[in-house]
C-alpha cells in the first residue's frame, strides 16, 4: 500500500515538473506576452536562441544541382557527389549554435576580409574556408594548436611570415594572417589551377594533395580518394556558401540587432619599441588592458617585447562608438 501511494506522489510530481518546464520555455512565454514576432504563424517550429528567430525549415534543403564556387562549375550529377554535399546541409540545418554564431559573426569579420582577399587577387568565396576553420572566431585555436581565424600551426605561420613569439602572436592578427593566408592559396592554385582543390589543399595539404593526383591520376580534389576530413571540408565550405548567402534556408531570421557589428577603431598607434606595461598603456588611451586585447589579439601577454626594426600598429577601440551603436538602429 505504501509503496503505491509513493508511486502516485511520484508520478503527480513528475507530471507538475514536467507541466512546469513545458510552459516555461521561452518561445510559449513570448507567446502568453504577445512579445513573438509578428512574422512567426501559428504552426511553426520555432526555436528562441539569443533573440534571434530559428525556425525549423520545413525540409532540409535540398542538393542544388550545380553551384558556382570562386568562377568554376561544380556539379552535383552523381550520387556519390549529391549524397556528400546532402550530408553537411543536414549538418549545417541543425547544428543551431555553430551556425547561427557564424552568422552573426560574419557581420564583423567579412567587411575586413573581404577587400584583402581582392588586394591579393583570391577569389572572394575563399572567406568561407574561415568558416569552417574557425567557426569565425578570431580566438580560435585547436587541440593541435593551431591558432587564428585561417588555423595556421606555428612553423607554417612563421613560413608565411608571421611573427609568433611569447607577447606576439600574427596567426592572430586579422590583416597579416588574412595576406599568409592568400600567399598560401596563391602557391596552391600556381600548382593545381582548382579553386576547389586548392581549399582541399588548405586542409590537406599542399603535398598531400599532390601525392594523391599523382597516385589517384586525377587532377581535381572532387574526383580523389581523401580521408574523411578533408573529403567532408570541401562540401562544407560549399554549404557555408550558401547559408551565408540565403541564411533563411536553412531556418535562421536575423535583424540587424542580431547581428555583430564591425566598428572601425578610434586609432591606430604606431610603436616599435617595447611596451612593459600593456595595462598602463591602455590606460593612457582611456581603455582597460581587457579592451586592448579584445581590439588586438594578437597581443599575447601584459606586455609587447618588440622584434629590432619592426613597427607594430595597435587598434585602440572606439568604446563611445560601441556603446552608441545599437541606439541607432
Amino acid at each position: 500500500m505504501k509503496r503505491t501511494v509513493s508511486l502516485l506522489l511520484f508520478l503527480l510530481l513528475f507530471s507538475a515538473v514536467g507541466y512546469l518546464f513545458w510552459e516555461t520555455r521561452p518561445a510559449v512565454c513570448m507567446a502568453k506576452s504577445g512579445t513573438v514576432p509578428v512574422n512567426v504563424s501559428t504552426g511553426d517550429s520555432v526555436v528562441i536562441v539569443e533573440r534571434t528567430i530559428v525556425r525549423e525549415p520545413a525540409r532540409i534543403p535540398q542538393v542544388p544541382d550545380m553551384m558556382v564556387f570562386a568562377g568554376d562549375t561544380i556539379r552535383f550529377d552523381r550520387v556519390d557527389l549529391r549524397e556528400r554535399m546532402d550530408r553537411e546541409l543536414i549538418a549545417f540545418t541543425y547544428s543551431h549554435t555553430n551556425s547561427l554564431l557564424m552568422l552573426k559573426r560574419s557581420a564583423r569579420i567579412f567587411p575586413q576580409i573581404e577587400p584583402l582577399l581582392a588586394e591579393n587577387g583570391v577569389p572572394d568565396d575563399l572567406k568561407y574556408l574561415m568558416a569552417i576553420e574557425s567557426n569565425l572566431s578570431e580566438t580560435a585555436v585547436s587541440v593541435s594548436g593551431a591558432a587564428g581565424l585561417w588555423q595556421f600551426m606555428r612553423e607554417v605561420g612563421k613560413e608565411y611570415g608571421l611573427e609568433v613569439t611569447p607577447t606576439v602572436d600574427e596567426r592572430y592578427h586579422l590583416q597579416k594572417e588574412t595576406v599568409a593566408a592568400c600567399k598560401y592559396l596563391k602557391k596552391a592554385y600556381a600548382r593545381f589551377g582548382d579553386w576547389m582543390t586548392v581549399a582541399a589543399s588548405f586542409n590537406g595539404g599542399i603535398n598531400g594533395i599532390t601525392r594523391r593526383r599523382e597516385v589517384q591520376r586525377q587532377p581535381k580534389a572532387m574526383d580523389l580518394q581523401l580521408v574523411e576530413e578533408t573529403s567532408r571540408y570541401m562540401f562544407r565550405i560549399l554549404v557555408a556558401k550558401m547559408m551565408f548567402e540565403d541564411p533563411a534556408l536553412f531556418g535562421f531570421e536575423l535583424d540587424e540587432r542580431d547581428l555583430y557589428p564591425y566598428i572601425p577603431p578610434k586609432q591606430v598607434v604606431k610603436v616599435s619599441e617595447s611596451i612593459e606595461d600593456l595595462a598602463e598603456f591602455a590606460g593612457r588611451y582611456g581603455i582597460s588592458y581587457a579592451q586592448l586585447r579584445r581590439a588586438n589579439p594578437w597581443l599575447r601577454d601584459t606586455k609587447l617585447t618588440a622584434a629590432k626594426g619592426k613597427t607594430y600598429e595597435i587598434a585602440i577601440p572606439d568604446i563611445a562608438a560601441e556603446r552608441d551603436y545599437f541606439l541607432h538602429l
